[in-house]
């Protein structure tokens, strides 16, 4: 069966190519299996089979019964980007397109995930598109990371990620002294036609698999990211000094005398941020958001801008930060420390009693900041402790409450993800988990930095008597959320008993906050919360403004780190000349920095998410043969992915290992079902499981139930 159907796949791309060529002919089928040289009577009438097909999906035009032309109208071919499945298979994104196109491993030629490539269709239906690869048009690298497999008279990388299905043939003489077992970078040099795997060369051996260095330089290069700066960036950073220009202090508005805070993690090293509070004789508030000046020590065209624009955002990994900026810059002259004078980007507020803006001022500042604050500390003092600064603590606090009720009131989601992080001893091993949760301190700080985004978006970017945007602007977008994912999202909670049908898209947020503020106390609150976030939109920049769903801003900007996002520098760039009064034009190269930016966000978050993974399995591995209560967090056509207590530390159970049946899964109802016994597996089952073992390679762990 499987062989006639690969026969009915050739037959239709030999069909396909025939009328290609020959736009403007009318053939009949005869004529056909003649040009094609088909003999085979069963052949024959297969080509009939694909001709009448192809006249379905519109391929082909019927001229009269029984002859076929080309259909000129026919859009066949695509330009796109592999988006890759671990099984093999891809979708092929497309812009023009509402469908990705998907495409069967044996039509992918040798193209690889994140490839811009060539597709053609070569079937339609309603449910999806299938096309093939027919040209890779662009590599998105030739260079992968892998665990090195040396033989007597060849080798093999067998590259990491799961989405590429293929090994690089290596020749003895390129190994550069790799040996079996250790981690390396390989480049492909060549791709000989019908050869399944490309030949190399490593370019750098990285060392013995597992260790924390190896494997986070791994997760680097993987995903393109730079782990040294270039030697003219290092020069441009020694020259740099923390002495601030007479000259250039004179120019700004001063601000040293005012009370000015930050508030950081307990570890931060660079201080974006800070904050002044004073009461106002008329009994406003006003409120001082100050941003590190990166503008002013890092030149537009230099070699440290280049470079911070080719990273896009610093990334952070378990065990290390990889800056945008070298830490000259990020940690000594830009960043906000305490009691040291430092050039900044400010946004001023004068503030009612119910929050309203009824003054503003946006401009350069010299500052001091009087006191380094943790969030402990200030939720400690928002909590009762008595502090020299506690007016101005709650003072803030109080604020930042009534703008978020107020947000919320509007239509803003009130989900907050909660991360799970590692406390790592001197050797970087980790010994426990610290899970990140959101508080009033959080808050206070995430309040005013939204404030003055919104702000800074609107005198930007809102035109005057016009409806539309400016679009010689960065904005950050959040798309209204998509009806498949909701419907999705609507068949998951059912399983818990709920009942939440979404009729209006703009009332979606609402209705959500109000469900989850139901749930909040309940077992099921934290797996349901992390799914309604995924089924929302994914949040990037545009020059195109369409405001942002998740914050109900109808403007927002990034302007408040500059020191870890690109976006925010420009956006500072794009204010200054607004304030001189510049009309600067930017043609496409706005638009251009926006999807590089939004691209290097995705790669930043997957090196995160697969540095977590790393250290939840060197965590657990401490703990093989242990049993943990744990709730299922994730279903697949593979196995059934199960999140521990006490640890948060998510492992999987293949499909083949769950006990007392033989199981599949139904996509349709979200469950993992016995064939005989007909038992489910659902989202939120809560189970017993044991830590059969870890891979440390493949970041897994895998469990059984008990």
């Amino acid at each position: 069966m499987p062989n006639k159907k690969r026969k009915k796949k050739d037959i239709q791309q030999s069909v396909r190519k025939f009328f290609d060529a020959q736009p403007d002919q009318n053939y009949s089928t005869k004529e056909v299996c003649d040009a094609l040289k088909i003999k085979d009577k069963n052949l024959r009438k297969t080509v009939l089979t694909v001709l009448i097909d192809l006249k379905n999906e519109g391929f082909l035009n019927e001229f009269q019964r029984g002859t076929f032309t080309l259909n000129q109208q026919f859009q066949n071919t695509f330009v796109g980007v592999v988006d890759s499945t671990s099984r093999g298979t891809a979708y092929i994104v497309v812009p023009e397109l509402e469908t990705d196109i998907y495409v069967q491993g044996y039509n992918m030629g040798n193209a690889l995930d994140g490839d811009t490539v060539e597709v053609s269709i070569i079937r339609r239906s309603k449910r999806k598109i299938e096309g093939a690869i027919t040209k890779v048009i662009e590599r998105k690298t030739t260079q992968f990371v892998g665990t090195l497999d040396v033989h007597k008279k060849f080798a093999f990388l067998m590259i990491d990620s799961p989405k590429i299905q293929i090994d690089l043939f290596i020749p003895l003489g390129k190994l550069k002294g790799g040996k079996t077992g250790e981690k390396a970078v390989g480049r492909i040099t060549s791709w000989p036609k019908d050869v399944d795997n490309p030949y190399g060369e490593i370019v750098e051996v990285l060392g013995e698999a597992n260790s924390n260095n190896v494997e986070m330089t791994s997760i680097l290069v993987k995903n393109d990211f730079e782990i040294k700066f270039p030697k003219e960036v290092v020069e441009e950073a020694k020259n740099v000094t923390i002495d601030l220009d007479q000259n250039e202090v004179e120019k700004r508005l001063d601000c040293r005398k005012k009370l000015t805070i930050t508030i950081d993690p307990f570890n931060a090293k660079d201080f974006d941020d800070a904050l002044s509070y004073e009461i106002l004789e008329n009994g406003n508030t006003e409120i001082c958001v100050h941003i590190a000046d990166v503008s002013h020590y890092v030149i537009e065209g230099s070699a440290t801008d280049q470079e911070a624009l080719k990273r896009g955002n610093s990334v952070y990994l378990e065990d290390r930060v990889i800056p945008m900026l070298p830490e000259e810059l990020s940690n000594f002259a830009c960043s906000l420390r305490p009691n040291e004078d430092k050039f900044a980007f400010s946004a001023i507020f004068e503030l009612d009693q119910e929050g309203n803006v009824s003054k503003e001022w946006f401009g350069k500042t010299v500052i001091r900041s009087d006191r380094r604050m943790t969030y402990e500390e200030a939720l400690e003092i928002i909590e009762g402790k008595e502090d020299k600064h506690q007016e101005a603590i709650l003072g803030l606090d109080k604020i930042a409450k009534t703008i978020r009720r107020k947000r919320i009131q509007k239509g803003a989601l009130a989900i907050e993800s909660r991360e799970v992080s590692f406390v790592l001893n001197e050797e970087g091993e980790p010994i426990d988990v610290a899970e990140k949760i959101q508080n009033d301190a959080n808050r206070l700080i995430e309040e005013f930095m939204l404030l003055a985004n919104k702000r800074v978006a609107l005198f930007v970017g809102k035109v005057p008597g016009e409806k539309g945007s400016s679009k010689e602007f960065i904005y950050r977008c959040h798309d209204k959320p998509e009806v498949e994912k909701l419907n999705t999202f609507s068949v998951f909670i059912d399983k818990f008993g709920y009942d939440l049908k979404f009729q209006n898209i703009d009332s979606v947020a609402k209705k959500i906050n109000a469900f989850l503020d139901q749930i909040k106390n309940r077992p099921e609150y934290e797996l349901i919360q992390s799914m309604a976030i995924r089924s929302m939109s994914k949040a990037d920049y545009r020059t195109g403004n369409i405001g942002h769903y998740g914050l109900a801003f109808d403007f927002y900007t990034h302007f408040t780190s500059p020191i870890r996002r690109y976006s925010d520098l420009m956006v500072h760039r794009i204010l200054l000349d607004k304030l001189q009064g510049k009309n600067k034009s930017y043609g496409n190269t706005l638009n251009e920095i926006c999807k590089h930016l939004s691209a290097q966000e995705k790669a930043a978050a997957e090196a995160e998410r697969e540095s977590n993974k790393f250290f939840q399995a060197k965590y657990m591995k401490e703990r093989v043969g242990q049993q943990f209560t744990g709730t299922i967090s994730g279903l697949a056509d593979f196995g059934v992915f199960v999140k521990m207590d006490g640890n948060a530390c998510e492992g999987m159970i293949s499909l083949s290992d769950l006990p007392g049946d033989s199981y599949y899964f139904d996509r349709d109802k979200f469950q993992i079902v016995g064939r005989q016994t007909r038992y489910k597996f659902n989202f939120g089952d809560r189970v017993l499981v044991k830590v059969m073992g870890v891979n440390l390679a493949k970041k897994q762990i895998d469990l059984k139930i008990i």
